[in-house]
């Protein structure tokens, strides 16, 4: 192999060859899972029988235009799900998380986390952190309850939602930078089953980022009610230069749109201003990229093990999304791992990350993005908060091979004295 001047030694080469030979069994389930993503994109493309004509964009206000309503019908087909909702114009999935919250929720409201507190850049969205544009400053009320054993804590959510008037039941499936493992679609679709017994008109909403394609099926077809998901991420497949998507049932996706633009247009606006073709480009690769993205984990996974590292998921325990979290338990350990991975990325290879003082963060984080769009995290990425365990969150891998090279550089970076 010629690693040309990324300074990869040959011990660092064998480790990942021996490990890559004892993984070729589990590769080849993972193509197997990838064919039937493409068979479903494929039948959705054709049913909806996409031409060059649905390329076409608009501005000013976006009216009539028929490939971003028939992107949707796309999306919502693929997912499952009754609607959808995906536009350029959420900037992340933070904020579609947000607009899809403020949509759905009202003063007074109850808001109920199950999977403990969501992610840090909800924090001051929620009202966790104080903030004047928060829900909690607009009258919403908010109640969490902790996993237990990396389980839902059944016993005390049906108590809960027996004894208040829960609105909204949010789930969040990835981890976030918390040290819990994420949620299977398996453990969704029991604790939707409660729910909907116990509190039938509670609106179950998942943040699914990460997760898409990963599973055999997606929130909203085990019965969750609304879904939210960022296309910098698995369904944009790399190619969709920013936004995300909101699917679920159509009375709670048309509340959506209406918080996103204006009450009485909603849907009907929203220029897409050259964006289609992305999108459905994006989606036509998303799952043969995240089929690269899952097996460069497990890769990373076998690899940091041998090296005597814990690491969550093990390389042979189910996937339920594609971040790969690398405990090093030394704050310059994770620093230097993720200075490695952004030396052998395709853009800023010769920036060296440093820990800062993000928005939305309380920690200092380090994040190694050296990715075509800022901030896509289905590109390979490497980031994690400065606090203890100091745990690397990595995920991505546009293709299969540049994504090996950026793991090699950052176990040898690693390992360099």
């Amino acid at each position: 192999m010629n690693t040309f001047n990324f300074d990869i030694s040959s011990k660092v080469i064998s480790l990942f060859e021996e490990c890559e030979d004892s993984l070729q069994e589990k590769f080849k389930e993972l193509d197997k899972m990838c064919l039937n993503r493409s068979f479903k994109v494929l039948n959705a493309f054709s049913k909806y029988q996409i031409s060059e004509s649905h390329f076409n964009s608009t501005t000013g206000y976006g009216y009539g235009d028929v490939g971003r309503d028939t992107i949707e019908k796309v999306f919502a087909d693929v997912l499952g799900s009754e609607d959808a909702l995906v536009r350029g114009q959420f900037i992340s999935g933070t904020h579609a998380l947000t607009v899809t919250l403020f949509a759905l929720l009202r003063p007074g409201d109850l808001l109920l986390s199950i999977t403990g507190k969501p992610y840090d850049t909800l924090d001051e969205v929620i009202g966790i952190v104080d903030n004047s544009s928060s829900l909690k400053s607009f009258g919403v009320n908010y109640s969490q309850i902790d996993l237990v054993n990396d389980d839902f804590d059944y016993e005390q959510i049906k108590s809960y939602l027996e004894n208040n008037e829960v609105k909204v039941v949010e789930i969040q499936r990835s981890k976030g930078y918390s040290t819990r493992k994420s949620i299977s679609i398996q453990k969704v679709q029991k604790v939707v089953k409660m729910i909907k017994e116990i509190r039938p008109t509670a609106i179950v909403m998942v943040d699914n980022c990460y997760c898409e394609f990963v599973s055999d099926l997606e929130p909203t077809e085990v019965g969750c009610d609304i879904m939210v998901g960022s296309l910098i991420k698995n369904l944009g497949g790399g190619i969709a230069p920013n936004g995300a998507y909101v699917a679920g049932r159509s009375d709670l996706i048309n509340l959506v749109g209406e918080r996103l633009t204006v009450p009485g247009e909603g849907r009907e606006v929203g220029p897409t201003l050259g964006i289609n073709k992305s999108f459905l480009q994006g989606l036509f690769f998303a799952p043969s990229v995240v089929c690269n993205s899952l097996k460069l984990a497990i890769l990373t996974s076998k690899v940091m093990e041998k090296l005597g590292y814990e690491v969550e998921p093990k390389w042979n325990d189910e996937r339920v999304d594609i971040v790969q979290n690398i405990i090093f338990g030394k704050k310059e350990a994770l620093i230097k791992y993720c200075q490695g991975i952004q030396m052998a990325s395709p853009i800023d290879s010769n920036c060296i990350p440093e820990a800062w003082d993000m928005p939305g963060y309380q920690d200092k984080v380090i994040m190694a993005a050296g990715t075509f769009t800022q901030g896509s995290s289905i590109e390979l990425s490497c980031d994690g908060p400065i606090r203890e365990p100091y745990i690397a969150y990595q995920q991505g891998g546009l293709t299969y091979e540049m994504g090996k090279i950026g793991i090699m550089k950052a176990v040898s970076n690693l390992m360099c004295k």
